[in-house]
Parts: C-alpha cells; structure tokens; sequence
C-alpha cells in the first residue's frame, strides 16, 4: 500500500491551494484519512481528519478556511485551503488507515507535499 500526494505549492496570503492524496496497492478498505503538516522547527500537527463515513473533524487554526473531503471510489482525500495565510507554510502530509486482502489494518503516511503563502 502507497500514498501519493499531488498538488500544494505556493500562494499569496488569502489565495487558494489543494492537495490530494490517493492511496493504491492491496486495499480492501480504507478507514481514517487525514492531513498533517509540519512547519519548520516545529512539531507535526493534525490539519484535517475524515472517516469512511465523511464525519471530519479540524484543528482550530483552519476551522472556516480549510475543507477535506474524500472520493471513496477512488481511495483519495482532498484538501481545499482557502484564505490561506503565511503560518499555513509548512510540509503536508497525507495519512490513512487502510485494511489490506488480509484484513490487517495499517498506518501510511504519504511523502510530504510543500506549501508555501508569502504574506
């Protein structure tokens, strides 16, 4: 199982930008998916989280501005940033809890995307 990352870049502050995360390999299912960042010196944080049944939940900093949703069809979640600011700068992450053919349940992480808000 693999997650890819796409999208992310770098914006003005009060633009736009979105990631996406698909997740191939041996899937039966994919549960909890999620997007972390990390910004320079500083701790991993949780950004967005979604379940299988599109229950999200927001870290403070991003409630109102940023929507995570997901495409079950094609294992995917999304993240839309709107009114970003310069303290959104920071490496995204993509996470997901995924049930293999074997029923084994894993935690994958995908490779970090950059996105960057010049104020």
């Amino acid at each position: 199982v693999q997650l890819q990352a796409s999208g992310g870049g770098s914006a003005q502050a009060g633009g736009s930008l979105s990631v996406s995360c698909a997740a191939s390999g041996s899937i039966a299912s994919v549960l909890n998916m999620g997007w972390y960042r990390q910004a320079p010196g500083k701790r991993r944080e949780l950004v967005a989280s979604i379940t299988s049944s599109d229950r999200t939940n927001y870290a403070d900093s991003v409630k109102g501005r940023f929507t995570i949703s997901r495409d079950n069809a094609k294992n995917t979640v999304y993240l839309l940033m709107n009114s970003l600011k310069p303290e959104d700068t920071a490496v995204y992450f993509c996470n997901a809890d995924i049930v293999n053919h074997r029923s084994v349940i894993g935690n994958y992480w995908g490779p970090g995307t950059q996105v960057t808000v010049s104020s």
